[in-house]
């Protein structure tokens, strides 16, 4: 019997909820007031499952979209989450057909690229797509840190500055701005509804419990914020009542570097804090290099986050911006069929353009490879080094190693 593949009604909903849990292998019991919470804020006509004899095995939804790329403009993003096919229907091509039609769709409907975040590595190459984005955590032993701990707490700054303790009704109003400030000087952000501050701070809690964070607040001597923190502790302590607590870092954002020194210290000075766990950050963070001794922040995590998957090369290209001014042509294979072409890049710093041409290509790749060039995360030196892209022209790799790659490291902050 043929499986139909469809989107779901609004009476299917809940069960379409419990598939995706089955597929993460969450207890397969929907909260209550999850479903009711949740499809208030779902296009059902982008909410698919794959039916068997009425029951759903396969889920995948997507929504509009929007992302940081190099030089703050954002590019119309198509999102995809919730992808899961149930343990007993895999390898019958469901999340193929799925994909295949959702990504024709999104093309059709003018998105520059799609999004998701990869529970596993080896799966969504073979649709286009390419680790954009890659975070690192560190945990801290600020007991070897160096920080002097006679030296003013951080609510009295050098600079003017100061930080009070917050909540997240603050959060929710001044993180937005926030946000979009840290978007425009970083790519890989995507952007954040009033939804997602809801979520995030706890003001909707999808029937799940919430455990609250404490939130600091960063402001500039003016008094504009410029960043904030929000953090958990555990309770933990020895036998000799020594404290041997860790903070946990849910979310940092500092859109200036006094804010962002001024709130990793601030966190590393809390008492009986003796560890501190950063969350996902950048890879090339400033944390420990802000430490007297960097050895303190020992590395736990190195791992991919925003996968990409380009839909229409000029419109990923055009947007952002180049540090030096090159030419490249690029020969683009696309198994999928939907961005596949030669396209000839002239950039400035004025502006680029990148139109399809006949000529003779300088770089030869598949689309996945140019998603992980096109938010100047990836060397292009490196992925021909690895002989998964091509040079046509002697020394292609290097020119667009300099063109390409950004001042920071792309960062994606957000699992949707």
């Amino acid at each position: 019997m043929s499986l139909a593949v469809r989107a779901i009604d609004e009476s299917e909903f809940p069960e379409w909820l419990r598939a995706v849990r089955v597929g993460f292998l969450q207890t397969p019991v929907v909260p209550d007031g999850e479903a009711a919470d949740r499809l208030a804020h779902t296009d059902l006509a982008r909410t698919v499952g794959a039916f068997d004899r009425g029951r759903i095995v396969a889920t995948y939804r997507s929504f509009d979209q929007e992302l940081s790329t190099v030089g703050g403009a954002n590019l119309a993003a198509h999102a995809v989450s919730g992808v899961t096919v149930s343990p007993t229907h895999r390898r019958r091509g469901l999340l193929s057909r799925m994909m295949t039609d959702d990504l024709a769709a999104a093309k059709e409907r003018g998105a520059a690229c799609a999004t998701l975040i990869a529970a596993e590595y080896a799966i969504y190459g073979r649709f286009g797509f390419g680790p954009a984005s890659w975070v690192s955590e560190w945990s801290v032993d600020v007991t070897r840190a160096g920080f002097d701990p006679r030296r003013p707490g951080p609510g009295a700054e050098a600079d003017g500055g100061r930080i009070d303790l917050s909540d997240g009704a603050e959060v929710r109003e001044e993180g937005p701005a926030l946000h979009r400030r840290l978007a425009a000087q970083r790519a890989g952000i995507t952007a954040r509804t009033p939804r997602n501050w809801d979520v995030g701070t706890g003001n909707s809690t999808l029937g799940r419990p919430w455990t609250e964070p404490f939130y600091a607040m960063y402001r500039s001597e003016s008094g504009e914020p410029e960043g904030y923190v929000a953090y958990t502790a555990d309770d933990k302590w020895t036998d000799g009542k020594q404290p041997r607590q860790t903070a946990t870092v849910r979310e940092l954002i500092a859109v200036t570097p006094a804010a962002e020194r001024a709130l990793w210290r601030f966190v590393c000075s809390i008492d009986w804090i003796t560890s501190v766990r950063t969350g996902y950050r950048a890879p090339d963070d400033i944390l420990p290099l802000l430490l007297p001794d960097p050895r303190a922040a020992q590395p736990v995590t190195h791992t991919d986050m925003l996968w990409l998957r380009i839909l229409d090369v000029p419109k990923v290209l055009e947007p952002r911006t180049y540090a030096v001014e090159d030419t490249l042509v690029l020969d683009v294979r696309d198994a999928g069929g939907l961005a596949g072409g030669r396209y000839r890049l002239d950039a400035s710093r004025a502006g680029a353009s990148c139109v399809r041409t006949d000529a003779s290509p300088d770089l030869v790749l598949d689309v996945a490879e140019l998603a992980r060039l096109a938010l100047g995360d990836e060397s292009a030196l490196r992925l021909a080094a690895t002989g998964t892209i091509e040079e046509a022209t002697p020394g292609a790799a290097a020119r667009a190693d300099r063109l390409l790659r950004g001042a920071l490291r792309a960062w994606s902050m957000d699992i949707f």
